[in-house]
């Protein structure tokens, strides 16, 4: 279940705009989404793979080239789909919880 959400999580970041790693990681810390950073990479290479995401690079002048990710229109067909998924499962969720 926590892959599919952080998937949702970096879906929800990307649809945003396109984003740095680092960036992704930073959104996800800051709403308190517990991330060791060795997970992310195996995951966007993941949603890569499976056409949700694209990159590119870019120079930077701080380092070497920097990848940007963004999201594609599969990807934000995906995201969609996950999103309403959770959506009802909280939904869900959320009715028991209150019994």
């Amino acid at each position: 279940m926590r892959k599919g959400v952080l998937e949702l999580c970096v879906l929800a970041i990307l649809n945003q705009g396109d984003a740095y790693s680092s960036d992704i990681i930073e959104a996800l810390k800051k709403h308190e989404i517990i991330l060791v950073e060795g997970t992310l990479y195996p995951l966007l290479t993941r949603m890569k793979n499976h056409g949700h995401l694209t990159y590119r690079w870019e120079e930077s002048n701080q380092g070497p080239p920097r990848k940007y990710y963004s999201i594609t229109p599969t990807g934000k067909e995906y995201y969609n789909t996950l999103k309403n998924m959770w959506i009802d499962f909280s939904t869900s969720i959320n009715k028991l919880l209150q019994q």
